[in-house]
């Protein structure tokens, strides 16, 4: 063991004893985030040290000189890291990630983590499935304290299913760092929510639900250091732009804040810029709104042929889950209730169900036990399910940022998937404002199915084995519907079976 005292060491070589965890806590919370390991050393400590003793491994470094600002600037190197391992994440989010085989980051992680680990603003534009959440996620985590009071983080999003997914993302890295974290959003009791509060670090909220609980006294950020919009288009909408001004009306003015959407219109960007202090846009695939991996199917179909068109294409689904997207709660419902009727493992999700019921139809589609969901727009946001193979728009959404968001919900982190969108003659004039938007026309196919006769009569086993294409995988679902079709007739009233 060396002695500090020994003359015949020289003064550049003294020793320095440090707990490994306490060096990197101490780290961290110098406001260093965007920084190697070794620049941290290099900026925490003398010049001259050069020895670090941990509580096991002792450490021989050479001098280092301390790196000028141009160097630390994460922004300055024009190499995007290929690896989470290129980032200064703390060891603990570092074994969560190799668990859960997240090895190389996507583009949009490549860019904002370093910038928000530097501590800078971030307005950030990718495309639907891109990881735009763990984009912010690790530098949240990075820039909370453990042994801090009160709520340091917060990340608002436009929905319920958006919060319930991106707690998903967040739990198991937070849970190391003993970061607690609570959601907040309606349809369920506040004193639960409000029981959390006392505890949480992080909250990740809906702004009505926010906005409620910071009214009755529950919610207090005086001590929030990071702030997320998820889905900033949205959520500065008409809608939601007022409750973000007052939720931001109780928080700090020095802050770090990041913006994250698919979508980012020049209007949402000048709006944006109320709340953000020199933030650095970061714009990733931003010219191409639909994902190379997805296929594009359109066809032309006849009004009277749509349901027609819709359970052909069911009975083609394979193996995938498939999500089918209306335009209206009550369509959308109905068409479930017509899908079910016939066979199909279909649920619908809508804003007129109860919360339970909502995260029933999701705990049924994500373990495969619905594998055909009929969802609104509002799935369109937040919506993760892996391995999803058809997006189906049954009907056309309002606008091209729609059909972004909701053909993402397919070939998500580099997968492949296939859109395919139905079309009536009424349809025309707005998909050819949907194709100007999205900037390429998308080759369109006439529906040449034949309709029977009875189209709501059920497939019998003999039609599905004379279509020549898949016969296995249409038996199969042929077998599928039959016993979906007996549970759905369990299912309903005595009143209703009866007539």
């Amino acid at each position: 063991m060396l002695d500090e005292t020994d003359a015949t060491i020289p003064d550049r070589w003294k020793l320095t004893v440090y707990c490994a965890d306490q060096y990197e806590s101490a780290a961290r919370h110098a406001c260093l985030r965007g920084r190697s390991f070794a620049e941290r050393s290099c900026t925490l400590l003398p010049v001259h040290v050069a020895l670090t003793v941990s509580t096991s491994v002792i450490f021989l470094a050479r001098p280092c000189a301390v790196p000028t600002e141009s160097a630390l600037n994460p922004m300055s190197s024009s190499a995007r890291a290929t690896s989470f391992a290129d980032f200064p994440l703390q060891s603990a989010l570092r074994r969560v990630l190799h668990s859960q085989a997240i090895r190389q980051p996507t583009p949009i992680q490549a860019e904002a983590i370093p910038v928000l680990l530097a501590g800078q603003d971030v307005i950030g534009q990718a495309r639907t499935g891109s990881g735009k959440t763990l984009a912010f996620v690790l530098p949240l985590l990075e820039s909370l304290d453990a042994h801090g009071r009160g709520v340091q983080a917060l990340v608002l999003v436009p929905t319920r299913e958006l919060a319930i997914q991106v707690g998903s993302v967040l739990a198991p890295l937070a849970a190391p760092l003993r970061l607690p974290h609570t959601l907040l959003y309606g349809g369920r009791s506040l004193v639960p929510e409000r029981r959390a509060l006392a505890n949480a670090r992080i909250v990740i909220g809906t702004p009505g639900r926010t906005l409620d609980h910071l009214r009755q006294g529950n919610l207090s950020l005086k001590d929030l250091r990071y702030f997320v919009l998820d889905e900033a288009d949205e959520m500065l909408d008409r809608g939601f732009a007022p409750d973000v001004e007052r939720i931001l009306s109780h928080a700090p003015r020095e802050r770090q804040t990041a913006l994250f959407s698919a979508t980012l219109p020049p209007w949402v960007a000048k709006i944006a810029a109320r709340h953000v202090r020199d933030a650095v846009t970061i714009r990733v695939d931003s010219e191409s709104p639909a994902l190379a991996e997805i296929e594009h199917v359109v066809y032309d179909v006849d009004p009277d042929a749509k349901l027609h068109a819709l359970r052909t294409l069911l009975d083609r689904r394979g193996t995938h889950p498939v999500i089918v997207f209306g335009r209206t709660k009550h369509g959308v419902k109905k068409l479930a209730q017509r899908l079910e009727s016939l066979g199909y493992p279909a649920a619908a999700l809508q804003g007129n169900l109860s919360q339970a019921a909502r995260e029933r139809v999701m705990a049924g589609f994500r373990s495969g036990a619905v594998p055909i969901l009929l969802a609104t727009n509002v799935a369109a946001r937040g919506l993760d399910v892996p391995g999803v193979g058809q997006v189906i728009n049954y009907e056309l959404p309002e606008s091209a940022a729609w059909f972004t968001h909701r053909v993402g919900r397919t070939g998500r982190m580099g997968r492949t998937g296939q859109a395919i969108t139905l079309l009536t003659p009424e349809d025309s004039s707005k998909w050819r404002q949907i194709e100007k938007v999205l900037g390429r026309r998308l080759e369109r196919r006439r529906w040449a199915h034949t309709v029977p006769a009875e189209v709501a009569r059920p497939l019998s086993a003999a039609s599905v084995t004379a279509t020549p294409s898949l016969p296995a995988a249409d038996a199969r679902n042929d077998r599928r519907r039959r016993v979906w079709r007996s549970l759905a007739r369990r299912r309903r009233p005595a009143s209703l079976r009866e007539r």
